[in-house]
């Protein structure tokens, strides 16, 4: 899992890609799941996405993306903030991703908006 991205003021491309691991750094296996992204302002401030549609890439090997707003509402506002994977599983049960600490998302600022 990518400890920091970095990503330009309106842009929608690259696409944010993570595996998720177990505390061990095994994949964690995402068949049948419900994933979604959420990210806010660092530390702690406004969220910026809430329950955003995530993609499962690979079940099996736990990877997954998010790709940013097409209109680029998710990366319009140039700041640092703190972003989190939710997996709901098919079974029942629900996680959070990274366990102990955020992806540390950063929106530079575009020298032509």
């Amino acid at each position: 899992m990518p400890s920091h991205f970095y990503i330009k003021e309106n842009d929608t491309k690259p696409v944010l890609t993570a595996f998720l691991t177990d505390a061990n750094d095994a994949a964690v296996n995402l068949t049948g799941a419900t994933v979604t992204f959420n990210m806010r302002a660092e530390p702690g401030g406004a969220t910026k996405v809430s329950a955003g549609s995530a993609t499962v890439e690979d079940a099996e090997s736990g990877k997954v993306s998010y790709s940013w707003a097409a209109d680029g509402a998710d990366t319009h506002q140039a700041d640092d903030y703190e972003a989190e994977f939710q997996v709901v599983y098919a079974g029942g049960g629900k996680q959070t991703f990274p366990g102990r600490n955020y992806i540390s998302v950063h929106v530079i600022d575009d020298i032509v908006t």
